[in-house]
């Protein structure tokens, strides 16, 4: 028996709020979120008003509570190499159906905070800055000759799933290869004021 691929086009969705073109900051959703959760807390990160905003959503929904949410999944260990290559032309084709901004930023939570290191990686050459928050760095961004913009990285103290030493091996990645801030919050797997005020900090520090 043999297991065979093709290719199939897939459609994605995303939600932008069009404000500022020149500003353009880009979010990746959790595992079991979708673009409307990620939308609402993009909102509220201090000076937000004042960027374009885009929410991109997993190419891989699935039905939670009752079947009364869609919600959404990256990618699964399976075909892992196929599903990168992509959600990363993905990524290219929403980016690209918006004005080209003169500051770009990627933010991912969780399982999105690897796609948001990948995006970052494949835009190299115009990606300004990327923040993670409660997720780590994926094996396919975590080596030599990777290119990668102004980074900040949060972690709740708190975090079952990124821990402390997920953490510290990022960091000696990434200190090695960009520019690091860190944010350490009183919290868990979520997002917090506290994070968001350190996340609009960051952005605020790139528009200088």
């Amino acid at each position: 028996m043999q297991t065979r691929h093709v290719a199939s086009p897939v459609h994605g969705r995303f939600l932008c709020e069009q404000r500022d073109p020149a500003r353009l900051l880009v979010g990746f959703h959790g595992y079991a979120e979708n673009a409307e959760a990620n939308m609402k807390e993009l909102q509220t990160i201090p000076g937000a008003e004042e960027w374009s905003l885009a929410a991109v959503q997993a190419l891989h929904p699935f039905y939670v509570r009752n079947q009364s949410e869609v919600v959404a999944s990256w990618m699964t260990s399976q075909d892992r190499t196929l599903m990168i290559a992509d959600n990363l032309e993905y990524i290219r084709r929403a980016v690209g159906a918006l004005p080209r901004p003169a500051v770009l930023v990627f933010l991912g939570f969780s399982q999105g905070a690897a796609m948001a290191y990948r995006a970052a990686a494949d835009f190299a050459w115009r990606c300004n800055g990327l923040i993670a928050l409660g997720g780590d760095v994926p094996p396919d961004v975590a080596q030599e000759h990777v290119q990668l913009p102004p980074v900040l990285v949060a972690r709740g103290e708190r975090d079952e799933w990124y821990t402390k030493e997920k953490l510290e091996k990022d960091l000696k990645f990434l200190r090695s290869a960009t520019e690091v801030t860190t944010c350490l919050f009183d919290g868990g797997h979520e997002w917090t004021d506290e994070f968001r005020n350190a996340a609009g900090a960051f952005l605020r520090r790139l528009l200088l």
